[in-house]
């Protein structure tokens, strides 16, 4: 059982939690932490879900992300997920999400890293990955076109792109 710390609309943490698969209630949010690993070629790690993982199954979806659990910071989210989902370490103390997206239900931290990644030293959750690979942003796009990658917004994958060597809106 997956218990989540709740937050209220400016990110502030109540004193309340909540099990995985509840519904949220009204004014009530979670985080959630996505990591995106890039390559010195530009190239993003991505990863395919299991056929058996309910919510998208079999499909391509960005390095790992997952929601943070009770008593995790933003940072120690990413450090787990990562870990967890891939089985690469990194440590994100001191980092700051390169963006964060606001949802219905809480808040997703974005972090993107640059890190060449030896794919046979990985070890994958059996239970969330069967595999992973590097794919350009023209590999990406075309397995979204084909509906083989998780249906998020072409221009949110984008921004992936553009941002990974840098950290935040402008152009220096």
């Amino acid at each position: 059982m997956e218990i989540w710390d709740i937050y209220d609309e400016n990110r502030i943490k109540k004193d309340k939690t909540m099990v995985r698969g509840h519904q949220v209630e009204a004014g009530d949010y979670h985080l959630v932490v996505h990591v995106c690993i890039f390559n010195e070629k530009g190239e993003m790690l991505i990863q395919q879900r299991q056929p058996f993982k309910q919510g998208w199954s079999n499909l391509w979806d960005i390095t790992c992300g997952g929601s943070a659990v009770k008593g995790d910071s933003s940072q120690q989210a990413a450090t787990r997920e990562l870990e967890e989902e891939i089985g690469y370490y990194y440590d994100f103390t001191g980092h700051r999400p390169t963006f964060t997206i606001n949802f219905h239900e809480g808040f997703d931290d974005i972090y993107i890293i640059e890190a060449e990644v030896d794919l046979t030293t990985l070890t994958l959750q059996a239970s969330e990955v069967q595999r992973v690979k590097w794919a350009t942003k023209e590999e990406i796009f075309e397995k979204l076109h084909h509906g083989e990658f998780i249906p998020y917004y072409e221009h949110f994958l984008g921004l992936l792109f553009e941002l990974k060597t840098k950290f935040g809106c402008i152009r220096k």
